[in-house]
C-alpha cells in the first residue's frame, strides 16, 4: 500500500513540475525529498527521525532545499515530527496526499513548516496522478482503509475505515494499465476480501476476480492481504476458475494459538486457519501459500508459541514474513500486561525462522525438475555479475533465478520464459537450462519497457542544462543508521 501511495507521489510532484532526480546523480542532493512512511513497527521511526537528522547538516547549508514527510508515521506523530525535526517544511497524513504540492508550494511561499493531518480520506489515492514504479507490472487499490480492530495493529486509526471503489472504476484502471503494456496487477486492500461490505455485496470480491479474468492481455493477477476471518468459499471458486488469477495466496496467520489470536482479536481460530488453506490446496494443487507470524505477543506462553509452530508445520508455507511484536502507543495490546522480554521473543523468533526456513527448502524442493514460466523482472540477484543470471517470478510468486542459454534470444523485462527448475533453495529457484529447455514469449510487457527505455534517453546527462524553472524530486542516498 505505502509503495503504491509513493507512485502517486511522485506521479503528482512530477505533473506539479518537478523532476525525478536521475539515478546518474545519485551522489547529488535532491531539491526536494519526501518520506512516505510506515507505522506498524518502531523500526520505522527510528529510520525516519535518524535519516532526518542526516538531513539536518544538509538542510543547513542547502536552506532552499525541501523536506517533506508523510504517510502512517506522519498521521500519528503530526506535530511532534516539527518538534524534533524543526528543519522539515512539511508533515502531511495518508487522507491527503494529494495536498503535498501545494503544501510545498505554501511552505517555500510564507518561509515556515507547514502542517496538514486530515481525519478521512479527501480524494480516493487512485484518482491522482501516478509514476508507476514498472512498465509490465501494476498495483491497483481497490479499497483503502481497515474495519477490523485487532489490538496489536495501529492502521485502523491512522489509515481509518474501509472505503471501498466502484467495480467500474477499478476495472477501467486495470483496462488502462494494461492498455499501456502491462501485463499483471495486484489487487491492493487492508482486507481485499471484505471488499464489497460498503456497497452492500459480500460477494463483491469473488466477482471482481471474475471480472479481472475477462480482460483481454491481463495475463496475471494478484491480490493482497485477505482476512481468514471474511474469507469464503466462492472466493476460492473465484481463484480456481478464472485463468490468470495466479496460483498464489497471502493470508496472515498471525499466531497458532487460539488464546492469542482471541487476545489479537483476530475473530478466527486455528482449525478455521488451516480448513481454507486445505480447501485451497484441494482445488488449487500447485498453489503458493505464505503468510504473517508475530512472535511474543503480550501473554504469550510456550505452550501458546509451540502452537504456533505447530500450526506452520501443518500449514507448509512457501515464506513467511515473521515479526518480533513492536509495541505501539495507541494500540490496545500497548496496554496488555504480560509484555514479554527481549531475550524471550528473540530466541522464539530464532526457532520459528529455523522452521519456515527449512520448511520453505523443503516446498522449493517439490520444484525440482518443474517446468515454470517466469515473468522477468528489472531487478537480478545480489550474485548477478558473478553467475550471470537474470531473475524473474513464477506464476506462484517464487523468486527463480536463471541463466539464458548460449545462442539463446536475452528476454526483456516484462517477457516470459519457460524453464526447468534445476536447483533449489529456500528463498529462491534456479534454473540453468539447455537450449532446448528453454523457451522465450515476447509480450506486449517487453514491448512496454523497451518504449520506456527509449524514452528515458531523453532525461538530461550530467552537467546538461535541465528545463527552466525546473527541480529535481528524489531521495539522496543516506547512511542509515543501525
Amino acid at each position: 500500500m505505502n509503495v503504491h501511495d509513493s507512485e502517486r507521489l511522485s506521479g503528482l510532484l512530477e505533473d506539479a513540475g518537478l523532476n525525478r532526480k536521475p539515478e546518474e546523480l545519485k551522489d547529488e542532493v535532491a531539491d526536494v525529498v519526501v518520506f512516505n512512511t510506515c507505522a506498524v513497527r518502531e523500526n520505522a521511526d527510528n529510520k525516519l527521525y535518524g535519516n532526518l537528522g542526516i538531513l539536518k547538516a544538509i538542510k543547513a547549508e542547502r536552506p532552499n532545499m525541501q523536506i517533506a514527510v508523510g504517510g502512517c508515521l506522519a498521521q500519528k506523530d503530526r506535530d511532534t515530527i516539527l518538534k524534533k525535526a524543526p528543519w522539515v517544511d512539511v508533515v502531511f497524513g495518508t487522507h491527503n496526499i494529494g495536498s503535498l504540492p501545494t503544501l510545498l508550494a505554501r511552505s517555500e511561499h510564507n518561509k515556515q513548516a507547514e502542517l496538514e493531518i486530515l481525519e478521512s480520506l479527501d480524494v480516493f489515492p487512485s484518482t491522482l496522478p501516478t509514476r508507476r514504479e514498472s512498465v509490465y507490472a501494476g498495483w491497483v487499490s481497490i479499497s483503502v482503509g481497515c474495519n477490523n480492530t485487532c489490538t496489536f495493529c495501529i492502521v485502523p486509526s491512522l489509515r481509518g475505515k474501509e472505503r471501498d471503489r466502484r467495480p467500474g472504476e477499478i476495472l477501467a484502471e486495470i483496462q488502462a494499465l494494461v492498455d499501456d503494456g502491462a501485463i499483471e496487477v495486484t489487487l491492493l486492500g487492508q482486507n481485499v476480501n471484505s471488499y464489497g461490505v460498503e456497497f452492500g455485496d459480500r460477494l463483491a470480491f469473488g466477482k471482481l476476480l471474475r471480472a479481472c479474468g475477462e480482460i483481454e492481455g491481463l495475463e496475471r493477477v494478484r491480490f493482497t492481504s485477505p482476512h481468514p476471518a471474511a474469507f469464503t468459499d466462492d472466493v476460492i471458486e473465484a481463484m480456481a476458475e478464472t485463468p490468470n488469477v495466479m496460483p498464489q495466496l497471502h493470508m496472515p496467520l498471525q499466531s497458532g494459538s487460539d488464546k492469542v489470536l482471541k487476545d489479537m482479536r483476530r475473530s478466527y481460530r486455528s482449525k478455521k486457519f488451516l480448513g481454507i488453506l486445505d480447501k485451497v490446496r484441494e482445488r488449487i494443487p500447485h498453489a503458493a501459500i505464505t503468510t504473517d507470524i508475530i512472535v511474543g505477543f503480550p501473554g504469550e506462553t510456550e505452550e501458546d508459541f509451540q502452537a504456533t509452530l505447530d500450526v506452520v508445520e501443518a500449514s507448509r508455507f512457501s515464506s513467511a514474513f515473521t515479526f518480533q511484536y513492536s509495541k505501539r502507543p495507541g494500540t490496545p495490546a500497548a496496554n496488555l500486561d504480560d509484555q514479554l522480554p527481549k531475550a524471550v521473543v528473540q530466541e522464539r523468533y530464532e526457532r520459528l525462522t529455523a522452521l519456515q526456513d527449512r520448511i520453505a527448502k523443503e516446498e522449493n524442493a517439490k520444484q525440482l525438475g518443474r517446468t515454470v514460466e517466469v515473468m522477468v523482472t528489472e531487478q537480478s540477484g545480489r550474485k548477478a555479475e558473478e553467475t550471470h543470471r537474470l531473475a524473474g517470478r513464477a506464476q506462484d510468486q517464487r523468486l527463480v533465478h536463471f541463466s539464458v542459454p548460449p545462442t539463446a534470444e536475452v528476454p526483456r523485462p516484462g517477457d516470459l520464459v519457460t524453464l526447468p527448475i534445476t536447483e533449489v533453495a529456500a528463498f529462491h529457484l534456479i534454473s540453468d537450462p539447455e537450449l532446448e529447455q528453454y523457451s522465450l514469449r515476447r509480450s506486449r510487457a517487453g514491448d512496454a519497457w523497451d518504449r520506456s527505455q527509449a524514452e528515458s534517453c531523453g532525461v538530461p546527462t550530467p552537467g546538461a542544462s535541465s528545463t527552466p524553472g525546473r527541480t529535481s524530486l528524489g531521495m539522496p542516498t543516506l547512511k542509515v543508521r543501525s
